[in-house]
């Protein structure tokens, strides 16, 4: 029995608590601290062999799809991974800074990638009628609507930070391995729902104009950086009496742990905001210049229209 519980603990998540043996976070041991949920593993393992099975189905057949859109889907699911095997994952309940990389990784730049990468257009294009109907009608419906409405995950990307480290939210997370894992979870489709009508080609509920998509961006970058300097200039500590009973003499004090915590917090927010921003312009750009070229062709139509090939001009001289 004790042999298969030392067995089962390796595919169980497993979460450091105080009265674990911590191994100290030093040296080499940020490349070698790796811990691997299965259901994590799995997870991300199903669908990235289900986006790669559909890129595959396109280009079999002969239709193109963007390479560079691929190559958002990996880069998000490996930034999903990283912030849950890494170190990070490991020392996410011993270390707030950790934590915070973490939570900057799952809510605000994997999910930037992983929207960029346009799996809603993929699924339509690659599976069959019934399902490919059954999921324009989910896209449509009312739940996807009120899911998507730009105000309501403004709301929540805004407030949840809030919510989880200035109450009780955040030691219930340290101290129950279930609202642990369903915390990561939040934060991803959060950040999902938050940056698909901002980033995301997908059909969608919202097509916002651009400029209200960089109101967006510009309400929600003050909110982080002014939970990040609260966190940071705070004597209080965040869960204290969880952290301090780790007793560590190794890395920072907690309260330096806090500070550093909630720089990272003000300055990966503001970069990743702006980082979203650009691509926002970026893509304004691109499509005033597409919108450009089409009117162009349809005037040329138009032109092509009133003038048939080979009539003769109004300024002709007659004969005479």
């Amino acid at each position: 029995m004790p042999t298969m519980l030392a067995d089962l603990s390796l595919v169980l998540p497993l979460h450091a608590k105080p009265d674990d043996p911590i191994e100290p976070l030093v040296g080499w041991r940020y490349l070698t601290a790796w811990d691997f949920p299965w259901w994590v593993v799995l997870s991300l393992t199903a669908m990235t062999v289900a986006y790669l099975l559909g890129v595959r189905a396109l280009r079999r057949r002969g239709d193109d799809w963007s390479a560079w859109r691929t190559a958002s889907f990996l880069l998000g699911q490996g930034l999903v991974a990283i912030a849950t095997f890494s170190f990070l994952g490991v020392y996410d309940t011993v270390l707030f800074w950790s934590h915070m990389i973490q939570h900057m990784l799952l809510n605000m730049i994997a999910p930037v990638f992983l929207v960029s990468s346009a799996p809603v257009t993929l699924a339509l294009r690659v599976l069959s009628p019934k399902p490919r109907a059954a999921l324009l009608a989910f896209v449509h419906s009312w739940f996807a609507k009120a899911l998507l409405f730009p105000g309501f995950t403004l709301g929540l990307m805004v407030a949840s930070p809030f919510l989880l480290y200035l109450t009780g939210w955040y030691d219930l997370t340290l101290r129950n391995s279930f609202h642990h894992d369903l915390l990561h979870i939040y934060m991803v489709v959060l950040g999902c729902l938050f940056f698909m009508p901002l980033l995301g080609p997908d059909p969608q509920p919202y097509r916002l104009p651009y400029p209200l998509r960089v109101v967006m961006f510009i309400l929600t970058m003050p909110f982080h950086a002014w939970l990040g300097v609260i966190i940071m200039g705070s004597t209080h500590l965040i869960a204290e009496e969880w952290y301090v009973s780790f007793e560590r003499s190794w890395g920072l004090n907690p309260l330096e742990d806090q500070t550093w915590a909630g720089a990272l917090m003000w300055a990966t927010g503001d970069l990743t905001m702006f980082a979203a921003m650009v691509v926002i312009f970026v893509r304004w750009v691109q499509e005033s210049q597409r919108e450009a070229r089409r009117l162009d062709r349809q005037l040329d139509r138009e032109q092509a229209r009133r003038v048939p090939p080979g009539s003769g001009t109004a300024d002709q001289a007659p004969e005479g």
